[in-house]
């Protein structure tokens, strides 16, 4: 089984991360998307996150409904700050019969180099690129890499804290998530 997995901290899932994921998994030769919430990204602030658990409930209720996309809560227990290549290293020895794969906006391409170990990563998976507005075609040294994939999936400029913003501020965000992450949400008084 070959899965993609699709990291971020999903703060909050939107549909811009449904829409690239089905995207990708209807598309290409990957069999799942793993959704791999991340406890804590050491590039950004912790303190705008909310719990991991939370942002996990959101993840299992936007992906419950489809049979490609699946939530992970894998990093929760590894080290902390996780980078990813300790996580595709535990996950190859708890699932060795499984073929990972990274999914990754062009921008985080073009930053690849500055990764923990990038060259084992790509030694060892296959990166699967979507196109963002801002990756602007800037070309790198994996462009033409043979385990880099350029998928043509829709491009989704809508952002996390774009989301969380416009709750705090009153707006109605509710066409950007999926139904069960509006109402949990709504109901948990999220961002407010």
């Amino acid at each position: 089984m070959k899965i993609g997995l699709y990291f971020g901290s999903f703060n909050p899932i939107h549909i811009g991360h449904l829409v690239i994921a089905n995207h990708i998994a209807e598309h290409s030769d990957l069999d799942q998307v793993w959704f791999v919430v991340t406890p804590h990204n050491p590039f950004k602030k912790k303190s705008s996150l909310l719990d991991n658990y939370q942002r996990l409930e959101m993840v299992y209720r936007a992906t419950k409904d489809y049979t490609k996309l699946k939530p992970s809560d894998i990093e929760f227990n590894l080290p902390q700050p996780s980078y990813t290549v300790n996580t595709l290293a535990h996950l190859q020895e708890k699932y060795p019969d499984y073929e990972f794969a990274l999914i990754m906006g062009e921008d985080n391409l073009k930053s690849f180099h500055k990764w923990k170990n990038y060259e084992i990563i790509i030694k060892n998976h296959h990166l699967y690129v979507y196109p963002r507005i801002s990756g602007g075609n800037v070309e790198t040294q994996f462009h033409t890499h043979q385990k880099v994939h350029f998928i043509d999936a829709p491009i989704m400029e809508i952002s996390s804290t774009f989301i969380r913003n416009s709750i705090k501020n009153g707006k109605n965000v509710k066409p950007l998530l999926p139904e069960f992450v509006w109402e949990y949400l709504d109901e948990m008084n999220f961002y407010k």
